[in-house]
Protein backbone atom coordinates (compact mmCIF):
# COMPACT_ATOMS: atom_id res chain seq x y z
CA UNK A 1 0.00 0.00 0.00
CA UNK A 2 2.49 2.27 0.48
CA UNK A 3 3.47 2.31 -3.43
CA UNK A 4 -0.49 3.11 -3.91
CA UNK A 5 -0.51 5.94 -1.31
CA UNK A 6 2.77 7.21 -3.66
CA UNK A 7 0.70 7.30 -6.37
CA UNK A 8 -2.21 8.80 -5.13
CA UNK A 9 0.24 11.50 -3.70
CA UNK A 10 2.20 12.63 -7.28
CA UNK A 11 -1.21 12.42 -9.09
CA UNK A 12 -2.08 15.42 -6.35
CA UNK A 13 0.89 16.74 -6.73
CA UNK A 14 0.74 17.04 -10.89
CA UNK A 15 -3.07 18.17 -10.78
CA UNK A 16 -1.83 20.95 -8.80
CA UNK A 17 0.78 21.97 -11.52
CA UNK A 18 -1.90 21.55 -13.71
CA UNK A 19 -4.39 23.88 -11.93
CA UNK A 20 -1.55 26.41 -11.32
CA UNK A 21 0.61 26.13 -14.52
CA UNK A 22 -1.53 24.30 -17.47
CA UNK A 23 -0.75 20.87 -18.86
CA UNK A 24 2.15 21.64 -21.04
CA UNK A 25 4.58 21.97 -18.00
CA UNK A 26 2.90 18.92 -16.06
CA UNK A 27 1.41 16.06 -18.81
CA UNK A 28 4.87 14.99 -19.88
CA UNK A 29 5.71 14.46 -15.85
CA UNK A 30 2.76 12.55 -15.83
CA UNK A 31 3.11 10.42 -18.54
CA UNK A 32 7.05 9.76 -17.59
CA UNK A 33 5.50 8.53 -14.24
CA UNK A 34 2.73 6.39 -15.70
CA UNK A 35 5.59 4.45 -18.09
CA UNK A 36 8.58 4.39 -15.40
CA UNK A 37 6.97 3.50 -11.93
CA UNK A 38 3.23 3.19 -12.45
CA UNK A 39 3.39 0.04 -15.35
CA UNK A 40 5.63 -1.45 -13.39
CA UNK A 41 3.30 -2.12 -10.61
CA UNK A 42 0.66 -2.71 -12.17
CA UNK A 43 2.60 -5.81 -13.26
CA UNK A 44 3.63 -7.09 -10.03
CA UNK A 45 2.00 -9.36 -7.88
CA UNK A 46 0.33 -8.63 -5.05
CA UNK A 47 -2.65 -9.49 -2.78
CA UNK A 48 -6.29 -8.41 -4.33
CA UNK A 49 -6.78 -5.49 -2.25
CA UNK A 50 -3.24 -4.20 -2.67
CA UNK A 51 -4.39 -4.68 -6.74
CA UNK A 52 -7.43 -3.18 -6.65
CA UNK A 53 -5.90 -0.29 -5.02
CA UNK A 54 -3.26 0.60 -7.48
CA UNK A 55 -5.71 0.13 -10.33
CA UNK A 56 -8.03 2.70 -9.19
CA UNK A 57 -4.98 4.75 -8.33
CA UNK A 58 -3.77 4.19 -11.95
CA UNK A 59 -7.29 5.17 -13.34
CA UNK A 60 -7.07 8.40 -11.75
CA UNK A 61 -3.58 9.03 -13.06
CA UNK A 62 -4.78 8.06 -15.95
CA UNK A 63 -7.86 10.49 -16.13
CA UNK A 64 -5.76 13.84 -15.29
CA UNK A 65 -3.14 12.98 -18.08
CA UNK A 66 -6.12 12.61 -20.26
CA UNK A 67 -7.70 15.95 -18.98
CA UNK A 68 -4.04 17.78 -19.43
CA UNK A 69 -3.76 15.92 -23.16
CA UNK A 70 -7.51 17.88 -23.56
CA UNK A 71 -5.71 21.27 -22.20
CA UNK A 72 -2.92 20.96 -24.85
CA UNK A 73 -5.56 20.52 -27.43
CA UNK A 74 -4.34 16.72 -28.22
CA UNK A 75 -7.89 15.21 -28.67
CA UNK A 76 -6.88 12.24 -29.69
CA UNK A 77 -4.59 11.51 -27.13
CA UNK A 78 -7.12 12.27 -24.62
CA UNK A 79 -9.51 9.72 -25.37
CA UNK A 80 -6.97 7.26 -25.43
CA UNK A 81 -6.30 8.09 -21.55
CA UNK A 82 -9.91 8.41 -21.10
CA UNK A 83 -10.57 4.71 -22.23
CA UNK A 84 -7.90 3.62 -20.34
CA UNK A 85 -8.85 5.04 -17.43
CA UNK A 86 -12.52 4.01 -17.68
CA UNK A 87 -10.91 0.26 -18.25
CA UNK A 88 -8.70 0.25 -14.68
CA UNK A 89 -11.48 1.94 -12.98
CA UNK A 90 -14.10 -0.80 -14.47
CA UNK A 91 -11.45 -3.58 -13.02
CA UNK A 92 -11.18 -2.03 -9.97
CA UNK A 93 -14.70 -1.30 -9.02
CA UNK A 94 -13.52 2.89 -8.62
CA UNK A 95 -16.96 4.37 -9.50
CA UNK A 96 -15.99 7.42 -8.66
CA UNK A 97 -13.08 7.92 -10.73
CA UNK A 98 -15.04 5.99 -13.64
CA UNK A 99 -17.58 8.68 -13.43
CA UNK A 100 -15.37 11.53 -13.26
CA UNK A 101 -13.86 10.15 -16.57
CA UNK A 102 -16.80 9.34 -18.57
CA UNK A 103 -17.66 13.31 -17.42
CA UNK A 104 -14.54 14.07 -18.60
CA UNK A 105 -15.24 13.05 -22.11
CA UNK A 106 -18.37 14.76 -21.94
CA UNK A 107 -16.66 18.41 -21.56
CA UNK A 108 -14.16 17.23 -23.90
CA UNK A 109 -17.28 16.52 -26.75
CA UNK A 110 -19.04 19.80 -25.33
CA UNK A 111 -15.83 22.01 -25.74
CA UNK A 112 -15.75 20.54 -29.35
CA UNK A 113 -19.35 20.96 -30.20
CA UNK A 114 -20.43 17.22 -30.50
CA UNK A 115 -23.45 18.05 -28.27
CA UNK A 116 -25.20 15.19 -29.01
CA UNK A 117 -21.91 12.87 -27.72
CA UNK A 118 -21.57 14.90 -24.88
CA UNK A 119 -24.98 14.67 -23.70
CA UNK A 120 -24.84 10.74 -24.23
CA UNK A 121 -21.21 10.56 -22.09
CA UNK A 122 -23.03 13.15 -19.43
CA UNK A 123 -26.43 10.52 -18.82
CA UNK A 124 -23.53 7.72 -18.66
CA UNK A 125 -21.58 9.71 -15.69
CA UNK A 126 -24.91 10.27 -13.99
CA UNK A 127 -26.15 6.43 -14.64
CA UNK A 128 -23.02 5.27 -13.13
CA UNK A 129 -23.55 7.47 -9.61
CA UNK A 130 -26.58 6.07 -8.37
CA UNK A 131 -24.88 6.46 -4.82
CA UNK A 132 -22.74 9.87 -5.66
CA UNK A 133 -22.91 12.10 -2.41
CA UNK A 134 -24.67 15.79 -3.75
CA UNK A 135 -21.51 17.46 -4.39
CA UNK A 136 -20.88 14.59 -7.34
CA UNK A 137 -24.25 15.08 -8.10
CA UNK A 138 -24.58 18.81 -8.50
CA UNK A 139 -20.51 17.99 -10.59
CA UNK A 140 -22.41 15.44 -12.99
CA UNK A 141 -26.18 17.33 -13.11
CA UNK A 142 -24.03 20.32 -14.29
CA UNK A 143 -22.57 19.24 -16.86
CA UNK A 144 -25.40 17.38 -18.23
CA UNK A 145 -27.52 20.90 -18.19
CA UNK A 146 -24.51 22.37 -20.24
CA UNK A 147 -24.96 19.55 -22.82
CA UNK A 148 -28.41 19.33 -23.04
CA UNK A 149 -28.09 23.35 -23.57
CA UNK A 150 -26.03 22.88 -26.79
CA UNK A 151 -28.54 20.37 -28.10
CA UNK A 152 -31.40 23.15 -27.79
CA UNK A 153 -33.07 21.03 -24.80
CA UNK A 154 -34.14 24.52 -23.20
CA UNK A 155 -36.37 22.48 -20.40
CA UNK A 156 -33.58 19.71 -19.70
CA UNK A 157 -31.25 22.79 -19.42
CA UNK A 158 -32.88 24.09 -16.86
CA UNK A 159 -33.97 21.12 -15.29
CA UNK A 160 -30.65 19.50 -14.77
CA UNK A 161 -29.06 23.23 -13.37
CA UNK A 162 -31.75 23.62 -10.88
CA UNK A 163 -30.76 19.85 -9.96
CA UNK A 164 -27.53 21.16 -9.73
CA UNK A 165 -28.02 24.04 -7.75
CA UNK A 166 -29.91 22.25 -5.18
CA UNK A 167 -27.28 19.75 -5.19
CA UNK A 168 -24.74 22.18 -4.44
CA UNK A 169 -26.66 23.84 -1.74
CA UNK A 170 -27.02 20.58 0.15
CA UNK A 171 -22.71 20.09 -0.59
CA UNK A 172 -22.26 23.34 0.82
CA UNK A 173 -24.38 22.94 3.81
CA UNK A 174 -21.66 20.39 4.66
CA UNK A 175 -18.85 22.05 4.74
CA UNK A 176 -16.31 22.97 1.76
CA UNK A 177 -14.51 20.27 0.09
CA UNK A 178 -11.91 22.15 -1.80
CA UNK A 179 -10.13 20.70 -4.83
CA UNK A 180 -13.64 19.26 -5.80
CA UNK A 181 -17.31 20.95 -7.34
CA UNK A 182 -17.79 24.31 -5.95
CA UNK A 183 -20.09 27.42 -6.60
CA UNK A 184 -17.17 28.53 -8.88
CA UNK A 185 -17.58 25.53 -11.29
CA UNK A 186 -21.55 25.44 -10.56
CA UNK A 187 -22.08 29.11 -11.90
CA UNK A 188 -19.67 28.47 -14.87
CA UNK A 189 -22.17 25.85 -15.90
CA UNK A 190 -24.78 28.51 -15.69
CA UNK A 191 -23.28 30.95 -17.45
CA UNK A 192 -22.85 28.29 -20.00
CA UNK A 193 -26.68 27.04 -20.13
CA UNK A 194 -27.44 30.65 -20.19
CA UNK A 195 -25.22 31.76 -23.31
CA UNK A 196 -26.05 28.79 -24.87
CA UNK A 197 -29.70 29.45 -24.91
CA UNK A 198 -29.20 32.78 -26.00
CA UNK A 199 -28.93 34.78 -22.98
CA UNK A 200 -25.83 36.50 -22.95
CA UNK A 201 -26.11 39.55 -20.51
CA UNK A 202 -27.12 36.35 -17.88
CA UNK A 203 -24.30 34.49 -18.99
CA UNK A 204 -21.86 37.74 -18.15
CA UNK A 205 -23.46 37.82 -14.78
CA UNK A 206 -22.63 33.92 -13.78
CA UNK A 207 -19.66 34.05 -15.02
CA UNK A 208 -18.64 37.28 -13.28
CA UNK A 209 -19.88 35.42 -10.11
CA UNK A 210 -17.63 32.44 -10.94
CA UNK A 211 -14.87 34.46 -10.82
CA UNK A 212 -15.50 36.30 -7.71
CA UNK A 213 -15.73 32.91 -5.56
CA UNK A 214 -13.40 31.20 -7.57
CA UNK A 215 -9.99 29.74 -5.51
CA UNK A 216 -6.91 31.52 -6.69
CA UNK A 217 -5.22 28.36 -6.95
CA UNK A 218 -6.93 27.60 -10.29
CA UNK A 219 -4.89 29.96 -12.59
CA UNK A 220 -5.41 28.49 -15.82
CA UNK A 221 -9.65 28.60 -15.11
CA UNK A 222 -9.02 31.99 -14.25
CA UNK A 223 -7.30 33.03 -17.71
CA UNK A 224 -9.62 31.19 -19.67
CA UNK A 225 -12.68 31.86 -17.94
CA UNK A 226 -11.62 35.91 -18.13
CA UNK A 227 -11.05 35.92 -21.72
CA UNK A 228 -14.44 33.80 -22.21
CA UNK A 229 -16.21 36.69 -20.33
CA UNK A 230 -14.68 39.04 -22.37
CA UNK A 231 -15.38 38.21 -24.87
CA UNK A 232 -19.19 38.07 -24.07
CA UNK A 233 -18.99 41.63 -23.05
CA UNK A 234 -17.92 42.61 -26.51
CA UNK A 235 -20.94 40.68 -28.26
CA UNK A 236 -23.12 42.46 -26.28
CA UNK A 237 -21.21 46.35 -27.26
CA UNK A 238 -19.08 47.11 -24.08
CA UNK A 239 -15.99 47.48 -25.84
CA UNK A 240 -14.37 48.96 -23.22
CA UNK A 241 -15.17 46.09 -19.83
CA UNK A 242 -14.07 43.80 -22.31
CA UNK A 243 -10.56 45.38 -22.55
CA UNK A 244 -10.61 45.26 -18.64
CA UNK A 245 -11.38 41.96 -18.47
CA UNK A 246 -9.19 40.81 -21.50
CA UNK A 247 -6.23 42.69 -18.85
CA UNK A 248 -6.85 40.89 -16.17
CA UNK A 249 -6.76 37.62 -17.95
CA UNK A 250 -3.41 38.52 -18.90
CA UNK A 251 -1.80 39.15 -15.81
CA UNK A 252 -2.06 35.53 -15.62
CA UNK A 253 -1.18 34.37 -18.59
CA UNK A 254 2.41 34.36 -19.28
CA UNK A 255 2.19 31.91 -16.23
CA UNK A 256 0.21 29.52 -17.44
CA UNK A 257 1.15 26.62 -20.70
CA UNK A 258 -2.22 25.35 -22.13
CA UNK A 259 -3.50 24.94 -25.50
CA UNK A 260 -7.13 26.04 -24.28
CA UNK A 261 -5.79 29.72 -23.08
CA UNK A 262 -3.79 30.03 -25.82
CA UNK A 263 -7.08 29.76 -28.24
CA UNK A 264 -8.75 32.30 -25.34
CA UNK A 265 -5.67 34.66 -26.67
CA UNK A 266 -5.79 33.94 -30.06
CA UNK A 267 -9.93 34.85 -30.12
CA UNK A 268 -9.01 38.16 -28.42
CA UNK A 269 -6.32 39.67 -31.10
CA UNK A 270 -9.07 38.52 -33.89
CA UNK A 271 -11.83 40.39 -31.99
CA UNK A 272 -9.80 43.42 -31.19
CA UNK A 273 -8.11 43.93 -35.22
CA UNK A 274 -11.93 46.08 -35.85
CA UNK A 275 -11.29 48.18 -32.66
CA UNK A 276 -7.42 49.53 -33.01
CA UNK A 277 -8.33 53.10 -33.39
CA UNK A 278 -10.20 52.94 -30.08
CA UNK A 279 -7.09 54.13 -27.78
CA UNK A 280 -8.47 51.51 -24.74
CA UNK A 281 -8.10 48.84 -27.56
CA UNK A 282 -5.11 49.17 -28.80
CA UNK A 283 -3.56 49.37 -25.84
CA UNK A 284 -4.86 46.50 -24.91
CA UNK A 285 -3.63 45.07 -28.12
CA UNK A 286 0.06 46.07 -27.45
CA UNK A 287 0.52 44.74 -24.31
CA UNK A 288 -1.15 41.28 -25.32
CA UNK A 289 2.06 41.45 -28.08
CA UNK A 290 4.60 41.62 -25.66
CA UNK A 291 3.42 38.68 -23.62
CA UNK A 292 1.97 36.17 -26.42
CA UNK A 293 3.67 33.76 -28.60
CA UNK A 294 3.90 35.44 -31.91
CA UNK A 295 2.28 32.63 -33.62
CA UNK A 296 -1.32 33.65 -31.58
CA UNK A 297 -0.53 37.54 -32.93
CA UNK A 298 -2.88 37.97 -36.12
Amino acid sequence: MNEVDMVIAMTERVSELDDQFGGRHARPMAATFMVNTVASYLRADAPENVRKAMLSAASDLLYLTGYMAVDEGLHGLAQRYYVKALELAGASEDHLTYCTTLRGMSVQAVDLHHGPKAMELADAAAAASLNAGPRMRAFLAGQQAHAAAQTGDRAGALRYIREAEAAMDRAESRGKAFGSYDPAALNYHISQVRYELGDVPGAIEAMQESDKVRYSVYRRARVRHRATLAERQLEIGHLEAACTTWHQALDDYPMVQSGRADDRIKTMFGLLRPHLKNATARDLYDRARTVAPPSLVL
